[in-house]
């Protein structure tokens, strides 16, 4: 019979206090500067949110939930490209825009003709994933496939007019990752030299 405390014949040892310990905090520089990047990425947020829930939607509005929902799409986007230098999150940009229009073009060619229909979300998802791979950016297919099914899903709650949503989702997309580059360039270059100084010679 195992001895008390284990499990499995000692597999799993009962837990001593002081057993295990906690990882030692970053540098307090390194905490200043995932502060400031934090701080930068929900100031980008907001503009996201702000541009195209109340700009956006000036131009054109299905709803005030499919206008909450291209804010929330948005948003995502710059999230998406929040990167640690600026060439991942110029990667990051040119890899969501690639996924978008992927969607967009099999979307809007559907929805032009067709109601929204469990068979179609499933087909355009694996023509997303398929297509991505044929033109040689397979790291792109479940971005794809996710904006497909957010697009259809969408248009099935929204079914006037539903061909619109690929054109307002790759709208919305674009304006999350305009703001997203933005803020990864000032981060790089205007806030992280405040909050990480280079070091002596």
């Amino acid at each position: 019979m195992p001895a008390s405390g284990s499990v499995s014949a000692g597999t799993v040892r009962k837990l001593r206090p002081g057993h295990f310990s906690l990882p030692a905090l970053p540098p307090q520089v390194e905490v200043r500067a995932a502060a400031a990047d934090s701080f930068l990425l929900a100031v980008a947020c907001l503009i996201s949110y702000w541009l195209t829930t109340r700009v956006l939607s000036l131009v054109y509005s299905v709803s005030t939930a499919d206008d909450a929902l291209g804010g929330m799409w948005s948003v995502i986007a710059t999230v998406f490209l929040f990167r640690d230098s600026y060439n991942k999150s110029l990667a990051a940009a040119v890899s969501r825009m690639a996924a978008t229009l992927v969607s967009f073009v099999l979307c809007l060619a559907y929805l032009a003709f067709l109601p929204f229909h469990p068979w179609g979300l499933a087909i355009l998802v694996g023509l997303s994933v398929l297509v991505t791979a044929l033109i040689g950016r397979p790291e792109d297919e479940i971005t794809a496939g996710i904006t497909t099914t957010v697009v259809l899903v969408v248009a099935s709650l929204s079914p006037h007019d539903a061909w619109r949503q690929p054109i307002l989702r790759l709208a919305d997309t674009a304006i999350g990752v305009a703001v997203g580059l933005t803020a990864a360039w000032l981060g790089l270059r205007a806030v992280r030299p405040l909050v990480r100084p280079p070091a002596s010679p």
